[in-house]
């Protein structure tokens, strides 16, 4: 029996992770900066923000002028044949040079929209950002608070398990002297084994919990304390929730900076339906050399040339090709405006279920203390009578039962309740690192636009890659 219980403490030693002795407990607020700073997820968001601010750089491309050079030489050699007749060897190298600069003066406003559109589209960018970090930091202080249950959830089972082995040797030992039945040691051997195969599934799910935790937050979790919930940061009533969300939730404001770009993109593709006026200007050098003796008698030299034009195009009919266009980004705009009212919908139903479940574990947690009490005396008093023969083995085992079913159930109300109040805030588009305070830097996309919005040329990225 000590061998078993040294075992099964190693077990929940390994499975609740701890810290070493000496290291200060993390907090829920801790996790959710490592998150911030870690995570993967977000990590590649903030790439992708990057990756469309660049659309603004090459959208103004089109207001600036082009350049390109050319050059090109080439050398010839023929060979007379004396017997077909008089003449000479020909050695002939000719070579041009050249740079042009291209501009466009009027593209119908197509730039100007395209400019735009990219605007608008980094603006929702920056609100999906945003969306995504409220939607890691809530995964994150879900995965803390499973952690936390889950070992808790643990602790008990092994608890239970432990009182489930005395019993059974109790009820075995009653027998022996005559005092209780074969069906007693029965039952009490079939609740310990019970209670070991449930010891096992509870240390996996811990397990795996953490497992999750070191995903989201990148780091294993240690000692962890426990949390409350942010009842001081929620609105006052489920009313006033929705109507914060409905104005300030960065996935719907995301999708209300889509609709600009959708419209946008529709005048640039109608702009190509104008006259387009582009000028150009170039110099150009030829050169032109024979070797001595030969048989071309043209003069050998350089000749330099410049040239100023200008081009006026006027579309008449592209196959259908501009229409057809124009109809495709009328439609994306339709879509992107339902996609708003889609993103209302759901930010109002999450925002409506978080409150409810928020509301449901208040509720809980209260009933569950009044629970543990009566069944803690309950078992109490069974154990007593048993003990007197009043009641059986079978009473205790069920008194237990309920007593741990109610402190399980507990465990868990009191994690929903903490994960309520930060989905709530998470709903209502309130769940960022100002207001609860992290100590994190925080990062700012805006940084990495103004750093490359107006770049004419270079190769390498803000952060010098």
């Amino acid at each position: 029996m000590p061998s078993l219980r040294k075992s099964l403490f190693a077990v929940l030693f390994s499975a609740t992770a701890l810290s070493p002795l000496g290291a200060s407990a993390e907090t829920i607020l801790g996790a959710l900066s490592k998150a911030y700073q870690n995570n993967s997820q977000l990590n590649s968001a903030r790439a992708g923000v990057r990756v469309t601010d660049e659309g603004v750089a090459i959208a103004k491309s089109g207001w600036r002028p082009t350049i390109t050079g050319s050059a090109n030489i080439d050398f010839s050699r023929s060979h007379f044949d004396p017997r077909s007749g008089p003449g000479r060897d020909l050695s002939l190298t000719t070579g041009n040079f050249g740079v042009q600069i291209d501009q466009t003066l009027f593209d119908g406003f197509q730039t100007r929209n395209n400019v735009a559109a990219a605007e608008a589209q980094v603006r929702a960018s920056f609100e999906s950002l945003r969306n995504t970090e409220e939607n890691i930091l809530f995964n994150a202080a879900s995965a803390y608070m499973d952690v936390i249950r889950d070992r808790q959830v643990a602790v008990l089972t092994e608890q239970n398990l432990q009182f489930l082995t005395e019993q059974a040797r109790a009820a075995r030992s009653r027998f022996e002297v005559g005092e209780g039945t074969r069906t007693d040691v029965a039952q009490a051997d079939a609740e310990r084994s019970s209670a070991v195969a449930e010891l096992a599934a509870a240390r996996a799910q811990a397990l795996a919990s953490a497992a999750t935790y070191r995903q989201i937050v990148g780091d294993e979790p240690g000692r962890l304390r426990a949390a409350s919930p942010l009842a001081k940061l929620l609105p006052s009533n489920l009313d006033a929730a929705i109507a914060i969300a409905s104005i300030e939730h960065p996935a719907i404001l995301a999708t209300q900076h889509l609709v600009d770009a959708a419209a946008f993109s529709v005048k640039s593709a109608e702009g190509a339906l104008l006259p387009q006026l582009s000028a150009s200007a170039g110099v150009s050098s030829a050169y032109r050399r024979t070797a001595p003796g030969s048989a071309d008698t043209g003069q050998d030299g350089t000749t330099n040339s410049a040239s100023i034009g200008a081009t006026l195009t006027i579309p008449i009919y592209s196959g259908g090709r501009t229409s057809a266009i124009v109809r495709q980004n009328k439609e994306s705009l339709s879509q992107a405006r339902i996609e708003v009212d889609v993103s209302r919908d759901t930010v109002r139903q999450a925002v409506t279920s978080a409150w409810t479940q928020y509301t449901a574990a208040q509720q809980t947690v209260v009933a569950n203390r009044q629970v543990i009490a009566a069944a803690q005396l309950a078992l109490s008093g069974v154990i007593e009578e048993r003990n007197v023969g009043q009641r059986t083995t079978l009473d205790v085992l069920n008194a237990q039962a309920t007593l741990i079913t109610a402190k399980i159930n507990q465990a868990s109300a009191e994690r929903d309740l903490v994960v309520a109040s930060y989905a709530i805030l998470s709903a209502i588009g309130h769940l960022s690192v100002e207001r609860l305070a992290l100590q994190v830097v925080k990062y700012k996309p805006e940084e990495h636009y103004n750093a490359v919005k107006d770049k004419w040329f270079g190769l390498r990225t803000p952060d010098g890659r």
